[in-house]
């Protein structure tokens, strides 16, 4: 940050997100890699949002650690079609790898050291036989042997401990109720665990970001159905990239409201991610993240925020809270991940036969992003099917944004009653108006 004064910005942009997490539950799934590469940042953040109040559940990964075991006991990796095949030796690699991760894990959280980020954090960890298995079986005539899915998850224990104010810690292995242990895959129990805790978040930390092959740039958002499209028209994608979509896919049909990809090789990716509005890595969503709609009472106060720069700039007339909620009915708002990013109204005028386009604002960090076009295109279809003939516009400093889509400009005389009634000639706005007839 180039001054004290940009943190300060930054902390108050930030502030409805603290606000926004506080007390949910978030599931945090990271790869074997994370805690092979060093994952102390990352341990550092995860205390962050600890301390801001986030209910946190962590589920880790073991792959490289199980295939460095095998390695040193000169035992073949097998997998057919991506999934491991763990066979009784491999089982005891398996359970070494897991242990070894989950005190290595407990240890890092356990930090506490003066002058370093986990001073004073006091975190509690709780490990314990949270997931019930089953074997994968005997698919095409492979059998998986200890190679298990997830067949149900004690969501009221992991609570009990949430409750508590512990962090909960969940390797990827299950138990049978017969004794038995089986490996499972980090990002399937993630998934389940989401689901069974109807987590507000899940958070996939991967190796790489999610890139479109057609643009060759990141990916920031998709819904569920669109992210389903992109998995069947680029099979070939990268593995890492092809589970994790998966399992945010699936988490999102089960009722998890939104699933973060982020890339964790950068570092503070999760709190960008998490704390700033457009965040740095792939969201998942049910719904769409950004929808454009009729604001309701709500609104008003995003509508006022959103529009007071413009007001003190002179380029919107200045709209009390009362004449806002008076009208509420008569605007459309874009909303963004909980913010009103830009807004616009439609008041008719006499006889219904003409309307005004008025308030028409757009957040300085999405201009020039067609959100403008976006919202005069739904009005003028809405205008159209209202049989509305003209549509009208008083600006000072956009006319030719106006003039670019229909509008000519006019003598103040052709305005209708209702609305010369208002002008105010201090402003000197120019009259802009559209035949709809022709």
């Amino acid at each position: 940050m180039q001054s004290p004064y940009d943190f300060v910005s930054w902390f108050r942009n930030s502030s409805p997100y603290i606000h926004a997490h506080r007390n949910r539950t978030f599931v945090i799934c990271f790869g074997g890699e994370a805690v092979a590469d060093g994952i102390a940042n990352l341990i550092h953040d995860i205390a962050l949002l600890r301390s801001l109040g986030v209910r946190l559940v962590l589920v880790h990964g073991i792959r490289p650690q199980i295939d460095a075991r095998l390695k040193q006991h000169a035992i073949a990796s097998v997998f057919k079609d991506n999934v491991r095949i763990t066979d009784k030796a491999g089982l005891q690699c398996v359970k070494e790898a897991a242990g070894a991760v989950r005190i290595e894990l407990e240890a890092l959280l356990s930090m506490g050291l003066a002058n370093s980020p986990m001073a004073g954090a006091k975190i509690k960890v709780a490990s314990a036989n949270f997931v019930t298995a089953k074997p994968l079986g005997v698919i095409n005539g492979v059998d998986y042997c200890y190679t298990g899915v997830v067949r149900r998850i004690d969501h009221v224990a992991i609570h009990q401990q949430l409750d508590q104010q512990n962090v909960v810690l969940i390797s990827p292995l299950g138990y049978s109720p017969s004794g038995e242990v089986f490996n499972l895959v980090a990002e399937h129990v993630a998934t389940e665990v989401a689901c069974a805790l109807k987590a507000e978040k899940l958070i996939l930390l991967t190796e790489q970001d999610c890139i479109s092959p057609a643009t060759k740039k990141p990916i920031q958002q998709m819904t569920a159905i669109e992210a389903s499209a992109f998995l069947k028209k680029y099979k070939n994608i990268d593995a890492d990239i092809f589970r994790t979509l998966n399992a945010a896919i699936q988490s999102c049909q089960q009722g998890v409201g939104r699933v973060h990809l982020i890339n964790r090789q950068h570092d503070g990716a999760l709190l960008l991610e998490l704390f700033t509005r457009d965040g740095v890595g792939t969201l998942i969503s049910a719904t769409a993240f950004e929808t454009l709609r009729n604001a309701d009472l709500n609104d008003i106060g995003g509508i006022l925020e959103l529009i007071s720069p413009l007001e003190k700039q002179g380029k919107l007339l200045k709209r009390s809270r009362e004449k806002l909620e008076m009208e509420i009915n008569d605007y459309i708002v874009i909303e963004r991940d909980g913010l009103i990013i830009a807004c616009t109204a439609l008041h008719l005028l006499e006889k219904n036969e003409a309307a005004i386009i008025a308030c028409l604002a757009v957040h300085l960090d999405y201009q020039r992003q067609a959100r403008g076009q976006r919202l005069f295109d739904y009005l003028l279809d809405k205008a159209k099917q209202q049989g509305l003939k003209k549509l009208f516009a008083l600006s000072t400093q956009s006319t030719h944004w106006f003039i670019e889509r229909g509008f000519v400009e006019a003598e103040i005389a052709l305005l209708p009653k209702s609305l010369s009634n208002f002008y105010n000639p201090d402003r000197n706005s120019k009259v802009l108006y559209k035949d709809l007839l022709i």
